[in-house]
């Protein structure tokens, strides 16, 4: 994910036990820490560190506003440093919470007269999770994409006719294959305001697919996960 933060900006720092651990497939799960008087709009997201760890990782914040609890969603990276950090952390132990940061949130101008499509790859579907949830009665449509159908996270928090699966590796998805070449088959009605959040190859080819359906740039918000 891209941020965009200068030096000299004065970053709230929150230091919270960890509450829960969901496990949602063998490499992927929900950190849970208590919110308290911590505040974000939907679509935000913040910095995560384990205290005495020098490195930190950003993650889209995954509860709803009003929610209990402060949640992200982490896939644990093959190989990687911080995310199997994460994954053995136990309840209990404290992280430390940097932001909220970021613009990437709903249209509020168009809110309740447009149609909203949130379009995700693998944990892009954080923001949108976060996005439905703290607001009941929203006209949406969740097109996710990922590899398998278990990685369809929580589906079940979403309405079903408003929640479609792309798969590419099994046929367990209401769609098989890439959720660029569904997009590229998909009508949609002009008054209709567009969020991507993934991987940067998917955002950027939805992007140009939209464009070519006569979408225009500032009505497709973006964040970008590299």
């Amino acid at each position: 994910m891209t941020i965009d933060m200068k030096p000299d900006v004065q970053i709230d720092t929150h230091y919270y036990k960890v509450v829960g651990i969901r496990k949602l497939t063998d490499h992927a799960f929900i950190l849970s820490m208590p919110k308290s008087r911590f505040k974000f709009v939907a679509g935000q997201h913040v910095s995560l560190s384990i205290p005495g760890d020098y490195q930190s990782r950003e993650y889209s914040i995954y509860s709803a506003e009003e929610d209990e609890n402060l949640e992200v969603l982490v896939k644990e990276v093959d190989g990687g440093y911080f995310s199997p950090k994460l994954k053995h952390l136990k309840v209990g132990d404290m992280v430390e919470v940097h932001g909220p940061f970021g613009k990437f949130g709903l249209d509020e101008k168009n809110k309740n007269k447009n149609k909203h499509v949130m379009i995700a790859s693998g944990t892009g579907i954080a923001p949108f999770h976060s996005m439905v949830k703290s607001n009941p009665g929203l006209d949406y449509q969740l097109i996710h994409g990922v590899r398998f159908a278990d990685e369809a996270y929580e589906r079940d928090h979403y309405e079903k006719d408003r929640f479609l699966l792309c798969t590419t590796r099994d046929k367990n998805g209401d769609f098989e294959g890439r959720l660029t070449a569904y997009l590229q088959n998909a009508d949609f009605d002009k008054n209709t305001s567009f969020y991507l959040c993934g991987n940067s190859d998917m955002i950027f080819d939805s992007m140009e697919i939209l464009r070519e359906k006569g979408f225009e740039r500032e009505n497709i918000n973006v964040e970008v996960y590299f």
